[in-house]
């Protein structure tokens, strides 16, 4: 324990604070004394911490009971101790309640018991700070903890704001295609159908949601396959029957902004 202990004594009996000061005097404590309760509450406005308040129970002016119900109010984590001869079981009672005191202490005192009473005391003092530290450092935690899922939560509304944003302008352009009257099919790198709007699944006889996602070798018309291949580089115009229907046929390689396929453009009719 680095911090010295520090251990108000007030009475109004000065023997009382010498013997109190003799008993404590090879042991590690600052000891200050003070003779009434008048100087102890001074003594505590100057001096903190001040860990533990020994006072009699019967002074002039203001009374022990009194002085500790200071003493608790303006420094609550001090441990009190009163000391007293007078036994009355009305005073002692009146004293815990109102002073919330540690220990009742009767005159005259049995040294050894004393001193294993103010080893508890400090024992319950620095506990008691010790608690209210780690409950400090918790509060702590505990803000940050909510000031970082309040970040996180933004995180998300604004993600999210960003996906809904990008699905309806998904959905908006996909309606767009599906109301072109010409078919529109792209198709990735990798031969998946990356794109077709519903006029092109129409005239290739698929299902539009089967259709995108699958593999364009197992999913188009074979002869459709071996006329989009290869696409080469700039638009190239071609003619297909498909299902005795004439297509004139346009294919273009796509490489814009990281994106790179095919896109083929199918118009009913035969070319003019």
């Amino acid at each position: 324990m680095e911090e010295r202990v520090k251990i108000l004594c007030v009475d109004d009996e000065v023997n009382v604070l010498r013997a109190l000061e003799r008993m404590f005097m090879d042991d590690d404590y600052e000891i200050l004394t003070c003779s009434s309760a008048e100087e102890g509450l001074a003594t505590l406005e100057k001096v903190q911490p001040i860990h533990i308040v020994i006072s009699d129970y019967r002074m002039p002016i203001m009374n022990g009971v009194d002085f500790l119900r200071e003493v608790c109010k303006q420094w609550p984590d001090t441990i009190r101790i009163v000391l007293s001869g007078y036994a009355d079981t009305a005073a002692i009672v009146s004293a815990i309640n109102d002073g919330q005191i540690y220990k009742f202490i009767p005159k005259p005192w049995n040294e050894d018991e004393v001193r294993v009473t103010i080893v508890n005391a400090i024992e319950r003092y620095f506990l008691h700070q010790h608690n209210v530290q780690l409950l400090a450092e918790l509060t702590r935690k505990n803000d940050e903890l909510a000031r970082i899922n309040q970040i996180l939560e933004e995180k998300v509304l604004e993600r999210t704001r960003v996906l809904m944003l990008q699905n309806r302008v998904l959905s908006r352009a996909q309606n767009i295609l599906d109301a072109l009257p010409v078919a529109v099919l792209g198709i990735d790198p990798e031969g998946v159908v990356a794109q077709c709007n519903q006029e092109c699944a129409d005239l290739l006889g698929c299902e539009l949601g089967q259709l995108v996602g699958s593999q364009a070798d197992g999913a188009l018309p074979a002869a459709f396959l071996d006329l989009i291949k290869p696409a080469g580089d700039g638009e190239q115009g071609r003619e297909l029957v498909l299902r005795g229907m004439p297509l004139q046929v346009r294919i273009a390689a796509l490489d814009e902004e990281g994106q790179q396929g095919t896109v083929v453009v199918l118009i009913r009719g035969e070319g003019r």
